[in-house]
């Protein structure tokens, strides 16, 4: 559990103790009380702000109050030491032997340490990625892949009950330029020469096995027919080819969604001009003239009456075109029908990832989320700026596989899964990045893929080492949890477990924000951490983590470092990446 939230509600229940005992007037207000590392470690390990919430309710001078409240405080087993600073903040230092039941606690839960349930199982949408089905993942969708993914599992480790989720895209025009495409390499695997791809179809050696796949089918049933005839055909065909695509690019690194939702299916099943009945059921549809574009005014505008949404009555800048000039539908429109069906699906709470080129479309999908749901239902909307992908200082070269970009698989098989995945996350997702091959590969400190990595394989190599000369063939056979961690006692050793003990908070504090790139920030201090102690000891023989003299010691220091591993891999775990036993 989160100790922060543990001695908040151990300060609760003190308040609570001195309103009986009539030391506090009843009918305060306790829900602002909070517990925080404070700013300074030379100042303890907590700090509160109870005496400064309730003081002006209670009558009473803030530094008098917290005086009070700290002698409550100093009689728990647990606080050794207790100060007041400031107008009245409470700064409180813990036991040794508490920081010595918060590694028992790791060791006791080992990577399932930091689970919460701050999310009480409350339904999630996670969608992320849902690129056209067009051709492989590039490396643009490899940042929101990612994002999605580590804030998926951070949050059902915070306790969400999370979907994951694809989105279709495949009722568009570019659908009909696939399946174009695949008519030309489907002439081409039939004898048929083909000097340069048409401009507007798409080039990339990926549609050669689809134009193969289609004649090995049909033979030459569609050689002399009209595109009337092909195109529905080559489309759903060349949609599932390229989905097929898509999840081997996912799956590589690390990712299997649980829902896939076409938009077609949607559209074909009447849910478009459902979610128009419903806008109009709720007085949001009109048809009227739009001011023109803000700055400089297209060539091709002119007034025209449309059908729209009153996105302005949800906050957005303004109302938004629900069908296009021609009467079909916006893709706005088939958006608002998909949110709409996560909605009917029972997701209260949904979250989008989408790419930076999606900036202008965050209020207007907030406000029609709003506007279906009657405010019942809430959307967030996490944009991924871009990433510029460096190798041996120049930009990375486009791939002849995909035509024009670089892919995603070419990005895994460079680097790695694991280092794509760690390295997406160590900024915020809003952020431009740049992600260079060299750099991202090096063994050094200012890798952090590799820091955090070196950390683990540090651990595991002081515990085989142990387990040879303790003469035992795993380290369960040594049941740590159940030793004396008495000789746990240097600062530097305690500082390490109180880095530990933050993991549970980090886990809340972040799952709240949505930003699993926190956890690279939290790894890295506490591998930090970690490399500072094991410098240490090869100056001070007394801080070596083996000594073959003292098995009590030895064992005891053993417990830190299992204890320091068990965190890094439950870190490791949100990020999807997998710890490593060995560095070569």
């Amino acid at each position: 559990m989160n100790l922060f939230e543990i001695f908040r509600e151990n300060i609760v229940t003190l308040v609570n103790e001195m309103i009986e005992a009539q030391e506090l007037p009843e009918g305060l207000q306790l829900g602002r009380i909070n517990v925080e590392p404070p700013r300074d470690a030379a100042h303890g390990d907590l700090t509160t702000n109870a005496a400064m919430v309730l003081a002006k309710a209670a009558g009473q001078n803030p530094r008098q109050l917290a005086a009070k409240i700290a002698d409550h405080l100093a009689l728990l087993d647990t606080v050794e030491t207790v100060d007041i600073a400031g107008p009245g903040f409470i700064n409180f230092g813990l036991s040794i032997a508490f920081w010595h039941g918060q590694m028992r606690d790791v060791l006791e839960q080992g990577i399932a340490f930091g689970d919460s349930d701050l999310g009480r199982g409350r339904k999630v949408n996670v969608e992320y990625v849902s690129a056209n089905p067009t051709g492989p993942l590039h490396v643009a969708h490899a940042r929101g892949a990612v994002t999605g993914d580590a804030l998926a599992r951070l949050l059902k480790k915070a306790g969400y009950e999370v979907t994951t989720e694809y989105y279709i895209n495949d009722a568009g025009s570019q659908v009909d330029t696939l399946a174009r495409s695949a008519h030309l390499r489907y002439r081409e695997a039939l004898g048929e020469t083909i000097h340069a791809v048409p401009d507007g179809l798409y080039p990339g050696d990926y549609m050669m096995p689809v134009g193969k796949a289609l004649a090995e089918r049909d033979g030459d049933k569609w050689l002399h027919r009209g595109e009337a005839d092909w195109l529905a055909e080559f489309r759903t065909f060349s949609v599932a080819r390229m989905m097929d695509l898509v999840r081997e690019d996912l799956k590589g690194l690390g990712i299997e969604q649980d829902v896939f939702t076409s938009e077609k299916s949607l559209v074909d099943a009447g849910a478009v001009d459902d979610v128009l009945k419903t806008l109009e059921d709720k007085g949001l549809v009109y048809v009227g003239v739009l001011e023109p574009p803000k700055g400089m005014k297209p060539d091709d505008w002119e007034p025209r009456p449309q059908t729209l949404f009153k996105a302005t009555e949800f906050g957005d800048d303004v109302d938004r075109p629900l069908k296009k000039s021609d009467g079909s539908w916006t893709y706005f429109t088939n958006d608002i029908a998909y949110h709409l069906d996560k909605y009917r699906r029972g997701f209260n709470e949904m979250i989008d990832v989408f790419g930076a080129d999606h900036g202008g479309y965050v209020k207007r999908m907030k406000a029609a989320t709003t506007a279906i749901s009657g405010g019942d239902a809430e959307l967030e909307i996490k944009l991924c700026q871009m990433v510029h992908l460096m190798k041996d200082g120049e930009p990375m070269r486009m791939s002849k596989r995909s035509g024009n970009f670089v892919t995603l698989r070419d990005l895994i098989d460079e680097v790695g899964k694991d280092v794509v995945r760690f390295i997406m996350l160590t900024r915020k997702s809003d952020t431009q990045m740049e992600f260079d091959l060299q750099k991202v590969t090096e063994q050094s400190r200012d890798n952090p893929v590799f820091y955090v990595q070196y950390a683990h394989a540090r651990c595991c190599s002081v515990l085989r080492n142990a387990l040879e000369i303790l003469s035992v063939d795993h380290i369960g056979d040594l049941d740590l949890k159940n030793i004396s961690f008495a000789a746990i006692k240097d600062p530097a050793e305690l500082e390490l477990i109180r880095t530990m003990a933050n993991w549970p908070r980090l886990v809340e504090t972040a799952a709240q924000a949505q930003e699993p790139h926190r956890v690279a920030y939290y790894l890295n201090e506490l591998a930090t951490h970690f490399h500072s102690l094991w410098n240490k000891g090869k100056d001070d023989a007394r801080l070596r983590f083996i000594h073959e003299d003292d098995r009590e010691l030895t064992l005891a220091r053993l417990a830190l470092i299992q204890s320091v591993a068990l965190v890094i891999a439950s870190g490791l775990a949100v990020f999807g990446v997998n710890p490593v036993e060995e560095l070569r």
